[in-house]
């Protein structure tokens, strides 16, 4: 059978280009990420089936991808999906969960001891002619809470207890979440002021759902000890930037370590509010995810997902949309 062609918009594609064309079955066809130029380039092509990063689609690529095709996110968060567009057009939205999770934790805790340490600062003094040795701190003993006790969570918690002898707390969003029994986490709990009030550092590790949007905000960034460290590498869209702003100009919070944000590539979300200008803030251009072990798993991980959707075989997907499929199935 010949190989069918499977839409990769670019950004995907350079990331784990040997893999993709590794698999046999499919042919590649790389796309702009711009979802106008993706939806042509289906058309030209006449495939059935995509493989997209994290931007928002809304409209016309749901209008061109046929029925039963795959709409194969590259990754975990799948808020730029517009499922239910999906669900209506028939099309198979899918992502690829748990192969990420250690790289994000090993960059989450890469970003935890570079605070506690004091990396960033004395990397940037070091490369200015400047010897400016800094005290920082040993993390054996602190106190971390990460927040959201899914895969990458645990994965976080287990390294930061097992392998730097920190006490991990898990904040879970409610009673059910918060069973014990856990043992990468001291504990777990539902309460916030208690968790974040004991806490050294406070790690993110949410969905970008609508109810967790600004989840740190004001009135939580001020149940935190003036000493702890914010650290996200979940979603931009969790924090309140602008009043993250203001608690580390305030020096109400040591500092912060972010990854992503509510706007990428960055831009401040409010004049005056430009987290790049402050020296207690570490920035990455979110790439949790982004190394050579996720990229590849992610890619074979998409490309599972089309070919088993392709072949109808939809009790195997990593499925988004469970309600597509009796649409599929008449």
């Amino acid at each position: 059978m010949p190989p069918f062609p499977v839409v990769v918009t670019e950004a995907e594609y350079q990331r784990a280009e040997r893999t993709y064309q590794a698999e046999s079955r499919v042919r590649i066809v790389v796309a702009p990420v711009a979802e106008a130029a993706l939806a042509k380039a289906i058309t030209e092509a006449g495939a059935r089936h995509a493989i997209v990063g994290g931007k928002p689609y809304v409209g016309p690529l749901y209008a061109v991808l046929p029925r039963g095709g795959v709409l194969a996110r590259f990754g975990v968060g799948h808020d730029g999906i517009d499922k239910a567009a999906a669900t209506a057009a028939g099309v198979l939205c899918t992502n690829t969960p748990g192969v990420l999770d250690q790289s994000v934790a090993e960059f989450t805790m890469a970003l935890i001891s570079g605070a506690a340490r004091r990396v960033p600062a004395m990397d940037a003094a070091m490369h200015s002619g400047s010897w400016t040795p800094r005290e920082g701190i040993e993390l054996a003993g602190k106190t971390l809470v990460v927040v959201g006790c899914g895969r990458i969570g645990r994965a976080v918690a287990r390294i930061a207890g097992k392998g730097f002898g920190m006490r991990v707390v898990g904040l879970a969003r409610s009673a059910a979440q918060a069973s014990p029994g856990d043992a990468d986490f001291e504990e777990i709990t539902t309460d916030m002021p208690r968790a974040f009030g004991s806490a050294d550092f406070v790690s993110l590790h949410m969905p970008s759902a609508p109810e967790n949007r600004h989840y740190i905000r004001s009135e939580t960034l001020a149940l935190l000890p003036a000493r702890a460290w914010l650290i996200n590498t979940a979603r931009g869209a969790v924090v309140d930037e602008v009043a993250l702003h203001e608690a580390l100009t305030s020096q109400r919070l040591a500092g912060a370590a972010l990854d992503v944000f509510d706007r990428e590539p960055y831009e401040p979300a409010k004049a005056g509010a430009d987290l790049r200008t402050l020296p207690n803030v570490v920035l990455a251009p979110h790439v949790g995810s982004h190394t050579a072990e996720a990229n590849h798993r992610m890619a074979s991980r998409a490309l599972q997902n089309v070919v088993r959707g392709d072949a109808r075989d939809y009790q195997g997907l990593d499925l988004l949309n469970p309600d597509v499929l009796p649409t599929l199935m008449r």
